[in-house]
């Protein structure tokens, strides 16, 4: 095709066009949030064993979706391909669990195949439908029609309107079964440790934490100079004041020692414990991290010392530890 044919408004219109047509289909998929998709709720709610996504072509790959997000929301599910069920696959389907079956024309030969066998295990099934009057649909124990006028495809031929319908309703099962389990951010995190929002609620203080060797740390009759020293060296910005029994006196940071040179005072000769910041902030080690960065946001501070519930230092961090390890 010669690119220089292209018109572009015709190309944005029929982009336009298609939204337009998906847009109205997902407008009248809410006249079927009734009494069965209910019942398709307490069905899940109530099974013992998991949710099965079944579809086929398109639809399966909807399915695949649905089972993904229900997973990761709190009721448990997964995928199986019809074609692969017949081989072997059903062994993976049990009587306490739940199907969905995902058809627009409700005739779908591989699911209809495996039919009978899940009548025989008597296990429960809903079908995502656009034919209530479908083999599919009556061979159900409940039926969410999911059917539109036309499909966005200008030749009503590639699945398109029906498989976005199909795609939105079972997010919405997903979300009503997520808010009737009470399902929390901290459950989502647990089932998302690799993302953003796992390492904001799983990671603790403990996790990321400075300590040993590598904790700027020196005690309450140590000179400006000696601190200075153990602040570059350890490379955090600051430095923990302690006494003999490594009780947190107080804090002294780069921005400490700005004020410091204001005041003229000389690095030599002045002790640590005259210049620190008394009272600092701290934190504990089994906060999360999250925590401790609002914490720091809040007072406009950059590092912090981990202390335990005696004031005792264990641990330090910074900004820079919090960025490295995806909290911010």
């Amino acid at each position: 095709m010669n690119i220089d044919k292209i018109n572009p408004e015709q190309i944005k219109k029929l982009g336009l066009a298609v939204i337009d047509t998906e847009l109205s289909a997902v407008e009248a998929l809410k006249s079927q949030i009734n009494n069965d998709f209910v019942k398709a709720c307490e069905l899940i709610l109530g099974c013992e064993g998991r949710v099965v996504v079944i579809g086929m072509g398109k639809s399966g790959h909807i399915g695949n979706k649905i089972a993904a997000t229900m997973a990761s929301t709190g009721s448990p599910a997964f995928f199986v391909h019809p074609g692969e069920a017949s081989h072997g696959d059903l062994g993976m389907i049990t009587p306490k669990d739940v199907v969905i079956t995902l058809s627009n024309s409700g005739e779908t030969g591989e699911i209809l195949t495996i039919i009978p066998i899940l009548k025989r295990l008597s296990v429960p099934m809903i079908s995502i439908t656009g034919n209530p009057s479908s083999t599919l649909a009556t061979e159900a124990d409940i039926n969410l029609h999911a059917g539109v006028e036309k499909e966005a495809c200008p030749l009503g031929l590639a699945p398109t309107s029906s498989t976005t319908v199909a795609l939105v309703l079972g997010d919405a099962l997903a979300v009503a079964l997520l808010d009737a389990r009470g399902f929390t951010e901290a459950d989502f995190a647990l089932s998302h440790p690799g993302g953003s929002l796992g390492r904001r609620l799983l990671l603790h203080v403990k996790d990321i934490m400075h300590t040993g060797k590598e904790m700027p740390i020196v005690h309450e009759n140590d000179t400006l100079r000696e601190a200075l020293l153990i602040m570059t060296e350890k490379g955090l910005g600051m430095t923990g004041i302690v006494d003999d029994e490594q009780t947190v006196l107080g804090i002294y940071t780069d921005g400490d020692l700005r004020r410091t040179l204001d005041k003229n005072i000389d690095v030599h000769t002045a002790l640590i414990k005259d210049v620190m910041t008394k009272n600092c902030k701290t934190t504990q080690a089994h906060l999360l991290a999250a925590e401790a960065l609002t914490e720091m946001q809040q007072h406009k501070i950059n590092a912090m010392l981990v202390v335990d519930e005696k004031n005792k230092l264990l641990g330090a961090l910074n900004m820079h530890d919090l960025l490295r390890a995806g909290v911010v």
